[in-house]
């Protein structure tokens, strides 16, 4: 079958790179994709929200399904879209409705969505530019440190976390009155912080029923030690030690069960992943945030430890039938080291040669913001340039084999965060 994936970064060339292995694929198409999942399909030029063009090419390339692997084509609404029209109304689409996609892309709507369903979350309030000094009177009632959220998308750099109540006012006015964010922050929620240890939890379902695929923790700090703004993720490991049966009981029980029970009595259609990134706090679950996708880096550590085909998972999601469907996970664990550019979050310099992938042994290469030059060189096109995934009996062991292929690798300016994973051995 001919497939059309949207997304253009690491996370879409994990799933290039696992769609091409299966023999139902015939065609793949990315949309507008990278060096690296031009490695596995065609990279087609155009912006997965421009859904007149995406329309065009689902006829034009004959594509029988379509997958949304970043969140944008969801929050702007593709999965209604091609149900509102008729010629491509029964090419399904991988995510849910735009209604689903708001558990992303509005914090004050997937917090009142966890109140509804008493699913375990950090206290929390909203606030507009009108209700400013509300807010700052909000810091007041609450102990540092004080967690400020954009409402909605905002590239994964809306969560300001600061320790101090008047630098948390001076943000809540740079996020509400000086619109930081833009649009994405013309609501701000702020809420209780939670102290513990974070989980990413990733769940497919057709909207009646649900699976569970490997937990992933991911880093989001730029620096060692959790230091320094955050980023779109400087790794991530699956296998995750303290998600043991006995807790993940008490994820599923408190907080999966109730989200499908909550999709399906607001009639939501939903038919993709769901991202629900969690807090261990003292050995229970609370909901940070949920996203209508999966992760990245995560899916680049996720997806390598799934042995199923991935097509037929996506087609028993499309079609209903997620209940007949049977996970294999390999037992082993998976880690991914991101290499960025220098000054990544903040602005990068591009076009940086990349040598030295040839050189990897043991290790899957992921890119995510590499393009080719005129000379069919891979060079920088982004902050995320690279993510290096490798398996392991231990954490150790898959760490130290993406480490040192890492080492083979070489751009002006990269930069490699040393300490991914050390906080679970």
């Amino acid at each position: 079958m001919n497939i059309l994936l949207l997304g253009s970064g690491g996370r879409e060339h994990t799933f290039a790179w696992k769609l091409s292995q299966s023999p139902l694929l015939d065609k793949l198409y990315i949309a507008p994709g990278n060096a690296g999942t031009a490695q596995h399909g065609e990279n087609i030029t155009y912006s997965p929200v421009d859904f007149e063009i995406i329309r065009q090419i689902v006829k034009e390339k004959n594509i029988q399904l379509v997958i949304a692997g970043s969140e944008d084509p969801l929050v702007h609404g593709i999965y209604d879209y091609f149900l509102a029209h008729d010629d491509i109304k029964n090419v399904p689409v991988i995510g849910p409705s735009q209604q689903g996609a708001m558990l992303e892309g509005s914090k004050d709507f997937a917090k009142a969505f966890m109140q509804k369903y008493h699913i375990p979350t950090a206290a929390y309030q909203t606030f507009a530019k009108e209700t400013l000094d509300a807010g700052n009177s909000f810091i007041d009632t609450l102990q540092a440190p004080y967690v400020l959220k954009a409402d909605g998308l905002a590239a994964g750099k809306g969560v300001v976390i600061l320790n101090d109540a008047a630098e948390a006012k001076a943000e809540l006015r740079q996020m509400l009155a000086a619109s930081k964010f833009g649009k994405a922050s013309e609501k701000v929620v702020i809420e209780q912080f939670l102290k513990g240890i974070e989980l990413s939890v990733f769940v497919i379902t057709d909207g009646e029923n649900y699976k569970i695929l490997p937990s992933a923790k991911d880093y989001k700090k730029i620096g060692e030690g959790d230091t320094g703004p955050n980023t779109g993720g400087m790794g991530s490991v699956s296998g995750v030690p303290f998600a043991d049966e006995a807790f993940m009981k008490k994820v599923e029980e408190r907080i999966i069960k109730p989200t499908i029970e909550g999709i399906k009595k607001e009639n939501i259609i939903y038919k993709g992943f769901i991202f629900i990134g969690l807090m261990n706090v003292a050995g229970d679950p609370y909901v940070i945030e949920y996203n209508v996708r999966m992760g990245d880096p995560e899916t680049e550590s996720v997806f390598p430890r799934i042995k199923n085909d991935l097509i037929d998972m996506m087609l028993a999601i499309a079609n209903g039938r997620l209940h007949e469907f049977c996970l294999e996970i390999d037992n082993r664990y998976a880690a991914t080291v991101m290499m960025v550019s220098k000054g990544y979050p903040g602005s990068v310099e591009k076009g940086k040669k990349i040598t030295g992938i040839s050189a990897v042994q043991d290790s899957i290469v992921f890119h995510a913001g590499t393009s080719l030059n005129s000379e069919g060189d891979y060079v920088t096109s982004g902050g995320r340039v690279l993510g290096i995934t490798s398996f392991g009996d231990t954490i150790q062991q898959a760490l130290d084999i993406s480490y040192r292929n890492a080492g083979m690798i070489e751009f002006e300016g990269k930069y490699v965060r040393r300490d991914i994973g050390r906080d679970l051995m």
